[in-house]
């Protein structure tokens, strides 16, 4: 790895030689601007405003701008003189647990390599110093122009270092959270625990970035001539009106996911709406009753109905018709009440 600073450790009395390498990389896929029309690549060119011509890098240096627009040129050499001790020294301040650090302030990350073999004793103590411990190293340095903040820990048998926002640099979250009042139920809790339960632990090792596979994929159909694939459909969302069968329907959808029981089911905590059993099988009982009354009453019925039927069709009387119909309509009307009962039961 191409070292990116060279310096030292300041560690006390005891100065250790290192060079700075990047502990991480990009692995994202970048694009080039074109012309549309015949595909040209777009450059941006850096032109100097009072000749009005193209410039090269060598020719290129800093300055500061004063509010009145004045140009104040700053040299190399001017940010070599600094008068700061941390202009290429990393100079530890103090010595903190690794809990102290809000994970808001950490950026950047490099690897601290031992600057040759008079750098390897002191570079050790310092590492097996922070390993016993158990604390971080906060301290300052110089890079890019700017004075910064550290955090050195060990990382397997080597020391890294972790850029560190200053605290003014970190904003208050004012105004982030909801203003609206909320109470939020044992219950909900209890699910939520089951969900975070269920999806347990990941090995960050089996986590890739499937967005940079997907254009890997658009990339290569496309330079092979082939149409590119095309993504599914995304699934409708519904809006959730119900935060605990959301919660209950996430942690079953989970425990699917991982291939377990569905007996497993039984550690969450049922709603209230639906530890209603014990109700519905009080209203069975009485309505198998109601439903072996209404079947006693209705058979005399019905029998008294058959004969008044027969001696309407002999007379075949006006009002005997009408009594027949009523009571051939009340017939109906406890039938359908009768079934309806059943079907309630």
């Amino acid at each position: 790895m191409r070292s990116i600073w060279n310096g030292a450790i300041s560690f006390g009395l005891v100065s250790i030689p290192i060079k700075l390498v990047n502990a991480t990389e990009s692995r994202s896929i970048s694009f080039r601007q074109i012309h549309t029309e015949d595909n040209g690549r777009i450059r941006y060119r850096k032109v100097c405003e009072l000749e009005d011509r193209e410039v090269s890098q060598a020719e290129i240096g800093k300055a500061y701008e004063d509010a009145d627009g004045t140009i104040i040129p700053i040299t190399d050499d001017d940010l070599s003189h600094l008068p700061i001790p941390t202009a290429r020294t990393i100079e530890i301040v103090a010595f903190v647990p690794a809990d102290r650090i809000d994970p808001l302030q950490m950026g950047a990350a490099y690897y601290l390599a031992a600057g040759g073999a008079p750098a390897a004793k002191p570079y050790t103590l310092l590492r097996e110093a922070l390993k016993r411990s158990n604390k971080v190293a906060i301290a300052k340095y110089a890079l890019r122009g700017r004075e910064r903040l550290g955090m050195l820990r060990v990382v397997g048998e080597a020391i890294a270092m972790h850029g560190l926002l200053w605290p003014d640099e970190v904003r208050a979250p004012e105004g982030v959270a909801p203003d609206a009042h909320v109470t939020i139920r044992d219950k909900e809790l209890d699910l939520a625990d089951a969900l975070m339960d269920t999806l347990g632990e990941v090995d960050l090792e089996d986590l890739h970035d499937e967005y940079r596979e997907a254009l890997e994929e658009v990339i290569a159909a496309k330079a092979s001539g082939e149409a590119p694939p095309e993504a599914p459909a995304p699934a409708a969302a519904g809006k959730v009106l119900d935060l605990m069968a959301a919660l209950e329907n996430s942690v079953r959808a989970a425990r699917e996911s991982r291939g377990e029981a569905p007996a497993a089911e039984a550690e969450v905590r049922p709603l209230p709406r639906r530890a209603a059993p014990k109700a519905a099988g009080g209203k069975k009982s009485t309505s198998t009753a109601k439903k072996t009354t209404t079947a006693k009453k209705a058979e005399p019925a019905r029998k008294s109905t058959s004969k008044a039927a027969s001696k309407t069709a002999s007379k075949a009387a006006q009002g005997a018709k009408k009594t027949t119909a009523t009571k051939t309509t009340a017939k109906k009307t406890t039938a359908k009440k009768t079934a309806s009962r059943k079907r309630t039961a």
